[in-house]
């Protein structure tokens, strides 16, 4: 009977990935559990991640995982190593959840199902007696000389508690419910919140011929962005032509590094399409292509260079007319080809919105919380979790690792 006099109650706000982790381990540690979702489900976030496959964490050794951080990764010092990728990985196996690793370390339910991993967490809450309020927003937190009491709910009701955990996510996918209630929280009581912007996030591109490529997936490619003449982003991978630009794994990851100077200002984008290849190389392959087969069209010869939806751009880009026969076509012309497959060009007007950025960069201030707790040094009784911090990754399961790992470090640091 005493021990259940000092259970402290922990209200959660947000059913998503850190929310849950967060609550597991407060409730496994005996406290009194309450998480309110404003959806009428947990994790609808979570359920469309990875494509529906739910990337959980990452398989890393650990230097890669924070060098995989783009913002304040010494900051989850505490965090990351509280509650590991290898923890992570642990727990849900030990909860029933059959993984598998695939190519870059990522880590996925065996079943490809996030539907799985949410089953997984849910039973794992259940289990550990923590009480589930859906279609419950929470409208303030209640906090009165610098300690939290509770939090009032958007139907006027009054929770009281001794803890309240932030667990909100950031702005992105905003239909998921997603739209920056944890800023607001955080300004609220008096914490300051950095400028936010969508990451992980699709670029729109201004070139035309895009749209032609709509649907076109490119791998082994590599693209450099230029701000101005500095190159502020390089490397290697896959991308996806659509509609309104690009997107794919490697413009993804681009964002995170280039999203500060494309919410400002027009970027370059250079795609070489033969990276493994000098243009020396190219241009000799390219040559005994053409002395294969000297009588036959331009756009016939080179098509076996590129995937066919993009040939005919290629070709119209080159400035050689499609039926001319390849033993009339210059060498200056020839050479221009070269660089146009090694340097081909696209103007970058901006980013894609939250609708469609996996995560949020930017968000509270970490300088505010304690890197070993994540409560707040401000107001008693507070914590911030997940994706509502200023924190944010690469793509790879990496923002995941930073909810389970700051869910695990606010869950167990309850007293």
């Amino acid at each position: 009977m005493q021990e259940r006099l000092q259970m402290s109650r922990v209200l959660i706000v947000g059913g998503g990935a850190a929310g849950m982790l967060a609550s597991i381990f407060a409730a496994k540690r005996g406290q009194e559990v309450h998480v309110y979702e404003k959806n009428e489900k947990l994790g609808k976030k979570l359920y469309i991640t990875g494509k529906g496959r739910c990337n959980l964490t990452n398989a890393c050794e650990m230097d890669s995982l924070f060098d995989s951080v783009r913002t304040n990764s010494r900051f989850l010092y505490s965090a990351f190593y509280g509650f590991t990728n290898q923890d992570a990985m642990q727990f849900f196996e030990e909860e029933g959840l059959s993984l598998k690793v695939e190519r870059g370390e990522r880590v996925f339910p065996a079943s490809d199902k996030s539907a799985d991993v949410l089953d997984t967490l849910r039973r794992s809450m259940k289990k550990a007696g923590v009480k589930v309020h859906l279609n419950t927003g929470v409208k303030e937190l209640i906090c009165r000389e610098g300690q939290m009491k509770g939090v009032l709910l958007e139907n006027g009701e009054t929770v009281e508690g001794d803890a309240v955990i932030v667990a909100t996510g950031g702005l992105s996918y905003p239909s998921t419910g997603s739209t920056g209630d944890g800023y607001r929280f955080a300004e609220e009581t008096g914490h300051k919140v950095t400028d936010c912007l969508p990451s992980l996030v699709p670029f729109n591109i201004r070139e035309e011929f895009v749209k032609e490529l709509q649907g076109l997936s490119l791998k082994n490619v590599e693209i450099s962005i230029y701000n101005g003449k500095k190159q502020v982003f390089r490397e290697f991978g896959e991308m996806l032509f659509t509609h309104f630009g690009v997107s794919g794994p490697l413009i993804l990851t681009a964002s995170s590094y280039v999203g500060p100077y494309a919410s400002r200002q027009e970027l370059r984008l250079v795609l070489d399409l033969k990276p493994a290849l000098t243009p020396e190389q190219l241009d000799q392959r390219i040559l005994r292509d053409f002395d294969a087969n000297p009588n036959k069209s331009f756009k016939n010869v080179v098509s076996g260079l590129f995937p066919a939806k993009l040939t005919p751009v290629m070709v119209a880009l080159s400035g050689i007319a499609p039926d001319k026969k390849v033993h009339n076509i210059s060498r200056e012309e020839r050479q221009n080809f070269v660089h146009l497959i090694k340097n081909l060009e696209m103007t970058i007007t901006g980013l894609r919105d939250y609708r469609e950025a996996i995560i949020t960069k930017g968000g509270v201030s970490v300088k505010e919380l304690n890197p070993s707790t994540m409560e707040s040094k401000l107001v008693k009784g507070l914590y911030f979790i997940g994706e509502v911090l200023d924190l944010d990754a690469v793509t790879g399961g990496f923002n995941l690792q930073i909810a389970w790992s700051t869910g695990y470090l606010a869950g167990m640091s309850i007293e």
